[in-house]
């Protein structure tokens, strides 16, 4: 468990599986995202999943426990490389508030004083500012820009909607 001043940042628990609906159910989650508005049966599977996996992190206010958002934190191979990929998603009703820079700084801080990774990684739709600044905010640095980078959805006819990605990182101290 990572602690900051209004956060706890913890393995997923299967009775977060309401306040994970509350915000993977809504529709304008998946716009930098892929995947589409989950049902209650849905998330509570999610949260039990998660739950057993070490991938994705609870992001819960202190004042109340109640679970606002998550993180997605994994090594990426080859484990040599010592390089993470960092993500999150933040329930809108606890947007724009400091939690999701609060949270994620605490969890590159931890990794870089327990995990000791070379490099800590995030890719980001160039057209959702929100992602990249706070990335720039927790000190990550811009170092590519990519040009049809993925889809997450498709037309009628099966054509992909590509998106353009930035990629920032954060090196270990001292590099």
């Amino acid at each position: 468990m990572i602690e900051t001043e209004r956060l706890l940042i913890r393995k997923f628990k299967p009775s977060d599986a309401e306040d994970l609906f509350e915000y993977l159910s809504l529709p304008e989650i998946y716009r930098f995202e892929p995947g589409e508005p989950v049902t209650m049966q849905e998330a509570s599977d999610l949260a039990t999943e998660r739950s057993d996996a070490d991938n994705f992190l609870a992001v819960v206010l202190k004042s109340s426990a109640k679970l606002i958002g998550h993180l997605y934190f994994e090594q990426r191979q080859p484990p040599e490389f010592r390089t993470w990929e960092i993500g999150y998603i933040f329930n809108p009703a606890f947007q724009r508030l400091g939690y999701a820079s609060e949270a994620s700084a605490a969890l590159v801080d931890y990794a870089f004083n327990n995990l000791h990774p070379h490099r800590i990684m995030a890719r980001c739709d160039q057209t959702n500012p929100a992602s990249w600044k706070l990335l720039e905010k927790i000190g990550f640095t811009r170092e590519g820009a990519f040009k049809q980078f993925a889809y997450f959805r498709t037309d009628e006819a099966g054509n992909p909607f590509w998106i353009d990605a930035f990629e920032y990182s954060k090196l270990e101290q001292g590099i």
